[in-house]
């Protein structure tokens, strides 16, 4: 393949066409020969957007967004994928007009409903127009479904009062008008027992539920365009796939055009159109989503490409040789026999049991991959397993210790045994302590070292996760979240745990940054020795790092055995749903088995 040393992305837009230049470094191979390209903006683009540049007042460097341009057509599905600071997010916010006061846009951005009669490069520039320009398109022409469902609907008000609110918003109807409404676009949106649902508060529904939830929300004034920013990352594979089956029944149904924002290959072979590929806030490629996947120009979108794990295949070669760490020598690092967890009632219910009679084992330096959907207790099993939980029954066996034995030195004892790492470091570090600070703090908690020492040993460990030594002065806000989930890893390993716990260490990270971590996550189990439950619901993730596999659903464990043998030979059928439901970052391969699910 063809290496290419600069590409050049332009828009004409006084010819009304997209031009993309390639420049190879070398000879051109008779498969790249058609690199140089020009394509006709759509006829019936609904967004346009020209030389768009986005900076922030007082910020060093490169612009956040720096000449992007490009279109969308109705029923079109245009995904923009790069790493964390590639400009996707402030691209989409500057769409809409949600940037903040801080940041200076130019460069053009146009937006129609109805491209037939007016097209999009003959609107007006919506940069320059103030807040009541982008009154008129945002909700109406225009609407944004977000990441976090859970942030963007209010939790005191029902999910039928907050969309009648939105209809009201922008049209004169009646409240009892609007209610039926409300009603229309949970069914449109496929939520059952819509009528009832209408009455219910966002808490009382499902994360996948949530999300319908909030694509209604943005199809409550029929917008031609949606912007969906990661809007499956936090979900499950199975809830993934509903809501990926929505959005494109949305765009065939009602010819909605759709910009995808995501770091999930396997969502953009699933749902994308074309693509868009951004680097440091400018585009590096673009093109059709199958010669793209197929025949990648640039080495950044290879890269890309090359670093999203994948699922065994069934023909598969044998399971990879994992190091032996003289488990033989050592009492499993952890062993549950028989173990229940019940949750009290409240207001007088009985008691709710999570987690049903588990019985597992995992020797040092082995790991444990656990999968499920929400609502099958593998949180459940962390806490359990960590001490925050009781047993209703069993016997929870850490490092050969018992936990309901122990009183509150031995709890405390044991507890160095163990090593945390939660799935947002953001919330999980604290915002006032320097990066040294919280990597010191169990250190000092159980009074391991001081001093000199104590520095020597956090340098150390800021070394071994692979962060330079000026890192240590920073507050966690100063850093990238792959930086956070490095110093949350130094944290956990500080006191040489003998197992342990990643509860969806890596969901939120881009592929990138993602393999990075997994990488440094293999070296680390190397150099430590540690044995690791493993809490993921990306099952390619699962088959990356796990030696053993468990399957759990309604807190009762549906399959377990060795990855290659589970996660390639599953026996279960809800095992082979989850396995059925991953999307396949191969977009030929990928519409062939949603043709095939859908007929």
């Amino acid at each position: 393949m063809t290496e290419l040393t600069t590409t050049e992305l332009t828009t004409g837009a006084d010819t009304g066409t997209e031009a993309v230049t390639a420049r190879p470094a070398g000879p051109v191979t008779p498969d790249l020969a058609e690199v140089p390209q020009t394509r006709p903006v759509r006829p019936d683009a609904v967004l346009r957007v020209d030389r768009l540049r986005v900076a922030f007042t007082g910020a060093h460097g490169p612009a956040a967004v720096d000449d992007v341009s490009f279109s969308v057509g109705r029923g079109e599905v245009l995904a923009l994928v790069g790493e964390s600071g590639s400009g996707k997010t402030v691209t989409a916010q500057a769409i809409l007009g949600l940037l903040p006061g801080s940041a200076q846009a130019s460069g053009s951005i146009q937006l129609t409903s109805d491209p037939e009669r007016l097209p999009a490069h003959e609107q007006p520039n919506l940069i320059g127009g103030g807040e009541e320009a982008w009154h008129g398109v945002r909700g109406r022409t225009a609407a944004m479904v977000f990441q976090e469902p859970q942030t963007a609907l209010n939790p005191v008000k029902t999910v039928g009062w907050q969309l009648a609110e939105a209809v009201r918003a922008h049209q004169r109807v009646s409240r009892r008008a609007a209610q039926a409404r409300a009603v229309e676009l949970l069914e449109l949106v496929g939520l059952p027992e819509a009528a009832r649902r209408a009455s219910a508060y966002p808490h009382q529904l499902s994360g996948g539920q949530k999300q319908r939830v909030v694509i209604a929300l943005a199809l409550a004034n029929d917008p031609v365009l949606l912007i969906a920013d990661e809007p499956t990352t936090a979900l499950d594979v199975t809830v993934q796939a509903e809501i990926l089956t929505l959005l494109r029944d949305l765009r065939d149904r009602l010819g909605t055009a759709i910009l995808l924002i995501t770091h999930n290959m396997g969502v953009v072979a699933d749902l994308a159109d074309r693509v868009l590929v951004m680097r440091g806030g400018r585009m590096v490629e673009r093109g059709e989503v199958v010669s793209l996947f197929l025949g990648p120009f640039t080495p950044y979108t290879r890269n890309l490409l090359a670093a999203v794990p994948r699922l065994p295949g069934a023909d598969d070669g044998p399971a990879r040789e994992r190091t032996s760490t003289g488990a033989e020598n050592h009492p499993p690092a952890l062993e549950l026999t028989g173990v229940s967890v019940d949750y009290p009632g409240r207001l007088g219910k009985p008691a709710f049991r999570a987690l049903h009679d588990l019985t597992v084992g995992v020797q040092p330096g082995a790991v444990l991959g656990v999968v499920g959907e929400s609502g099958s207790s593998k949180s459940t099993l962390a806490r359990a397993v960590s001490g925050q939980l009781p047993v209703a029954t069993g016997q929870v066996l850490v490092a050969g210790r018992d936990l309901a034995t122990l009183d509150r030195a031995g709890l405390r004892s044991v507890r160095r045994e163990l090593g945390v790492v939660h799935q947002d470091p953001a919330t999980t570090l604290d915002p006032l302590l320097s990066i040294s600070d919280s990597i010191a703090e169990p250190l000092l908690v159980h009074r391991v070292a001081q001093g000199a020492e104590l520095r020597t040993r956090v340098r150390r460990l800021l070394a071994d996760v692979a962060l330079p030594a000026y890192v240590e002065r920073r507050r966690p806000h100063e850093l990238s979240g792959g930086q956070r989930q490095r110093v949350a890893l130094a944290r956990a390993l500080a006191l040489r745990p003998a197992l342990l716990i990643a509860d969806e260490p890596t969901s939120a990270l881009d592929v990138t940054v993602q393999a990075a971590i997994l990488a440094l996550f293999a070296d680390l189990r190397t150099e430590y020795g540690f044995a690791c439950v493993f809490i993921s619901h990306d099952l390619a993730v699962i088959n990356d790092v796990s030696d053993e596999v468990l399957v759990l659903k309604d807190g009762r464990v549906v399959e377990q055995g060795t990855a290659r043998d589970v996660l390639s030979h599953p026996t279960q059928d809800y095992t082979r749903r989850l396995l059925d439901a991953v999307p396949v970052p191969d977009p030929v391969e990928q519409r062939a088995r949603t043709c095939g699910a859908e007929a």
